[in-house]
């Protein structure tokens, strides 16, 4: 059973596994999630990483609808005994979110919630500890890594052709990774507003609180290159290939 009961003076902390896409450029009969990664599921990875996390009491599960049931069963098999709950996820992003929202809508305000894709295994113990810090000073917290690579603007020219627009400096930019933490009031208010807004889009929750809470600042948490994520089917061979230089440390 998940640790209802935290620590004393500690907020209860929940991790919610977001699977709700169907990942469809891996390719494939089946949710990416389910696909194998060195002879487990990427979806059982990333529970684990989360289950065996000490700052984390509570794991939810938002799995793809139509296959709940597989989850449940990864959940049972695996003896994941933090997980709660597997709930049915959306069609976005923004709607599997919102489904790991009502399934912690019994926890407080100063309670927190990480949101973690799914797609994304190899998130380390170093990482999900360093967003749980960062909490206890920040209402919001995105792990992040510098771009290593020149980013452009582009706009279409009279023709309708791409070209670049602008060179922002690289310094400046990073690239965002998972789990995004929050204090749950906060994630709340900032959810709440953007379901008032009719033209509402959203591809991650850092990005829901920087809209429609401007003034509530969203920390930075240094994340870590080895904790990709999995679109492509060629990442799946590198995440073997991580997994494999982990072992061997």
């Amino acid at each position: 059973m998940p640790n209802d009961q935290p620590e004393r003076g500690r907020p209860h902390v929940t991790a919610a596994v977001l699977a709700g896409g169907v990942g469809s450029r891996v390719g494939g009969p089946l949710p990416k999630q389910l696909l194998s990664l060195a002879g487990r599921t990427i979806l059982e990875r990333s529970i684990a990483a989360f289950c065996t996390a000490p700052e984390v009491d509570e794991v939810v599960v938002v799995m793809v609808a139509d296959h709940v049931a597989a989850a449940e069963k990864i959940v049972a098999e695996g003896g994941y005994a933090k997980v709660s709950r597997v709930v049915p996820g959306g069609a976005s992003r923004s709607e599997s979110s919102l489904a790991a929202l009502r399934a912690v809508a019994h926890r407080a305000d100063d309670d927190l919630v990480l949101l973690h894709d799914a797609a994304r295994p190899l998130v380390s113990g170093r990482t999900i500890a360093a967003c749980v810090a960062a909490l206890a000073e920040a209402g919001a917290v995105g792990v992040a890594v510098p771009s290593s690579d020149t980013v452009v603007q582009v706009a279409a020219d009279a023709r309708g052709r791409e070209v670049i627009a602008s060179v922002p400096d690289r310094a400046g930019l990073r690239r965002m990774q998972t789990p995004q933490g929050f204090r749950l009031g906060v994630v709340r208010r900032a959810y709440a507003r953007a379901c008032a807004d009719p033209a509402f889009t959203a591809t991650d929750d850092c990005g829901v609180v920087l809209r429609y809470l401007p003034e509530e600042p969203v920390r930075i948490v240094p994340g870590e290159e080895s904790n990709i994520k999995v679109t492509h089917p060629g990442d799946l061979a590198v995440a073997e290939v991580l997994l494999r230089g982990t072992a061997e440390r």
